[in-house]
């Protein structure tokens, strides 16, 4: 991501941080990143179809630790779909290994949303009482799927924006071989790949969780990792 557009990126991010940020404030903060980032996605994918060297297929691994690994892996899914990569969940003693596969530049879209989201989340729950007839954990894991499925719908609808308004008639196709030659290359490494059960939730967040997605910020903050934001999330 070009320097120019990381330090706006970051800005908004700052604001979005903020406890103290209203929801009303944060809502602006959102609607800025998620255009920034998308408009971003689908410029790199332009110029790597005229020049592939610029933007390669690739993989990484993110560990992603207890408390609440499953939640957390559920929503870097939901961040990482939108965003033209697959990943692969493998479980680990302390929680589960996320094997990610897509373009360079989308890898790098996914690390710098994800490590945002894992603060805003882990202020959201901070911030949200438990019911008292709900348990703990039931409440914050049901929170989390909300706040992972709002997330998820507000990138699909960025990321679809971005494709319309850029003007080249051509980027649906672009798009569509580059989601193409990420499915292959996973599919080369896991040719027996099974899709994991849905999971059903009994807690009652999942309202609360959800409206907190629709107020957190999509713009990233660094492409550090994530271990800090998960210290957090476990509070």
């Amino acid at each position: 991501m070009s320097e120019a557009m990381l330090s706006k990126v970051r800005k908004l991010l700052a604001q979005a941080e903020d406890p103290a940020c209203t929801p009303a404030e944060s809502a602006a903060f959102t609607a800025k990143a998620t255009e920034l980032i998308a408009r971003y996605g689908v410029d790199r994918a332009l110029l790597a179809a005229r020049d592939p060297a610029t933007d390669p297929v690739g993989d990484r691994v993110l560990d992603i630790v207890a408390p609440y690994a499953r939640d957390k892996v559920g929503l870097l899914a939901a961040v990482a779909e939108p965003l033209r990569c697959r990943c692969v969940r493998r479980r680990q003693s302390n929680g589960f290994a996320l094997h990610l596969f897509g373009f360079a530049s989308d890898l790098e879209r996914v690390d710098l949303l994800f490590t945002s989201l894992l603060v805003q989340a882990a202020h959201g729950l901070a911030a949200t009482p438990v019911p008292a007839d709900d348990h703990p954990a039931a409440f914050r894991r049901s929170w989390l799927a909300g706040f992972a499925e709002v997330i998820g719908g507000r990138l699909w609808a960025a990321e679809t924006a971005a494709a319309s308004e850029s003007g080249t008639p051509s980027v649906a196709l672009v798009l569509a071989d580059r989601s193409d030659r990420v499915q292959r290359r996973l599919a080369e490494q896991y040719p027996r790949l099974r899709t994991a059960p849905r999971r059903r939730l009994g807690g009652t967040g999942f309202g609360s969780g959800a409206e907190a997605g629709s107020r957190a910020d999509l713009g990233g903050r660094n492409l550090s990792g994530s271990s800090a934001a998960d210290r957090r999330l476990g509070r």
